[in-house]
């Protein structure tokens, strides 16, 4: 796996449109590396190397799943001794460059740096523990040419970037080493570098919070001055392309044909690439990704070698795509042989039996209205007066009369079960008290009916 991996990610061209026989050994190599790596208790020292682990970041940079197993490494520890041991080897031979040649192990070295970056934040962070790597780097970058201080500004970049991670930020490492750089005018100069060629400062006022973005008010007004004078060549002025009068084309179905926007996929790999390298323009990255068939990687990692073929070298740079129209073209004939169809039927009404009837269509004479009653002759009074269809009092007596109260059941609603409370019985013949007093009262009554009648009557 180890001289697959070397071999492989050593070519200038890397790409995934190979053949299913490669592909398939390259994903094989994959999984067996990941379950090496990821189950196995005591792994292979081998696995482990610079080497290895950066030539797997340019192989499989695009799968998702290699970020998670090499942050996991890096919070395990298992990677520590190998980062370490680059980061001095790495440190020696920016010492050896500093007659500004970069020497061609130097830029596949800083190219594999780079990819790594992007795939392991953890190794961004361990390679700015202390000052001493971005010192050798600052002392490169003062004698290096103008090839070798895009590759280091990209490193440079990608560190902070790294700092930055919303997983695991590192602002007061980070703020640590911009204070630092600054306080140097020899090392100021790779600081504007990076704050005016990289999107670094807006990604530091987007992503600080808490108490280090206090710490950091001074340090980023200091190098928003630096944003928009880029010391990189300046862009030539695009040559306006003359009018012909010709309108666009329509396909077979009448519509617009495609009018040569990007796709939004493409788009992002657009932006993704002119954050490494804004001074490059859109039209021209189009071109190179049309030439490597929309691989990022390959696209930046010919960028950062300066292998680009003689017909993409002498192409504009700064090439932009053209603005589109935002506003829609209205037509009045989009689709010209479509048959107009006929409007659907309205939904059913609700229909009842009083449709259409004299009140409904206000035809109704206001004589056939009245409210309440008809006939409003009669009076609460005269209804009362009215005795011809009352009972008759003398039936009415003479009932009372044959009614015998003794055979009458005894009123047992205030019975002690009946109430729930307690009846107080404790005076003797109580009942017997009560019922001569009903008789005597009774007998009282109907005497007085046998001397006057009248004084019963309803009139009375």
């Amino acid at each position: 796996m180890f001289s697959y991996v070397d071999s492989e990610a050593g070519q200038a061209d890397h790409s995934n449109s190979q053949s299913k026989t490669n592909y398939r050994l390259k994903q094989l190599c994959y999984l067996l590396t990941h379950r090496c790596l990821s189950e196995l208790k005591k792994k292979p020292p081998s696995l482990l190397e610079w080497q290895f682990i950066s030539g797997l970041g340019i192989l499989y940079c695009k799968w998702s799943t290699l970020r998670i197993l090499l942050q996991d490494l890096w919070r395990k520890g298992d990677l520590d001794k190998t980062l370490q041991k680059h980061k001095a080897t790495l440190i020696e031979s920016f010492a050896d460059n500093t007659d500004g040649n970069a020497h061609p192990d130097l830029d596949g070295t800083l190219a594999r740096v780079a990819t790594l970056l992007r795939v392991c934040p953890g190794y961004g962070e361990s390679l700015m523990l202390g000052s001493d790597f971005i010192d050798a780097l600052s002392s490169l970058y003062d004698h290096a040419s103008s090839s070798l201080k895009n590759k280091l500004l990209v490193i440079v970049y990608r560190c902070f970037l790294a700092l930055m991670d919303p997983l695991n930020p590192r602002f007061s490492m980070m703020l640590d080493h911009l204070y630092a750089l600054n306080s140097s005018k020899q090392q100021n100069a790779l600081l504007a570098a990076v704050s005016s060629s990289t999107p670094f400062v807006r990604r530091l006022r987007e992503r600080i919070a808490g108490p280090d973005a206090v710490r950091a008010e001074k340090i980023i007004q200091q190098l928003s001055a630096f944003e928009g004078s880029s010391t990189l060549p300046p862009k030539s002025k695009q040559r306006q392309r003359a009018s012909k009068g010709k309108g666009k084309e329509k396909d077979e179905y009448g519509h617009g044909a495609f009018d040569g926007g990007m796709h939004v996929h493409r788009m992002s790999i657009v932006t993704q690439i002119q954050d490494l390298f804004p001074d490059l323009g859109s039209a021209f990255i189009i071109k190179l990704l049309d030439e490597y068939e929309d691989d990022a990687e390959r696209v930046t990692a010919h960028l950062l070698d300066d292998s680009l073929p003689p017909h993409l070298k002498s192409l504009d740079r700064s090439e932009n795509l053209p603005q589109r129209s935002t506003q829609p073209i209205y037509t009045d004939d989009l689709v010209p042989n479509l048959a107009p169809h006929p409007s659907p039927p309205l939904p059913p009404t609700r229909r009842n039996i009083h449709d259409n009837d004299a009140f409904d269509s206000l035809t109704i004479s206001p004589s056939q209205i009245h409210r309440g009653l008809k006939s409003s002759s009669h009076t609460a009074d005269t209804v009362l007066q009215d005795r011809s269809s009352a009972p008759n009092k003398a039936a009415i007596l003479s009932a009372l009369a044959a009614f015998d109260s003794d055979d009458d059941e005894r009123d047992d609603t205030y019975d002690v079960e009946d109430v729930g409370g307690t009846v107080d019985a404790a005076i003797p013949g109580s009942e017997e008290m009560d019922a001569d007093l009903r008789d005597k009262n009774e007998e009282a009554l109907f005497r007085a009916w046998k001397m006057s009648p009248e004084a019963f009557e309803r009139d009375a």
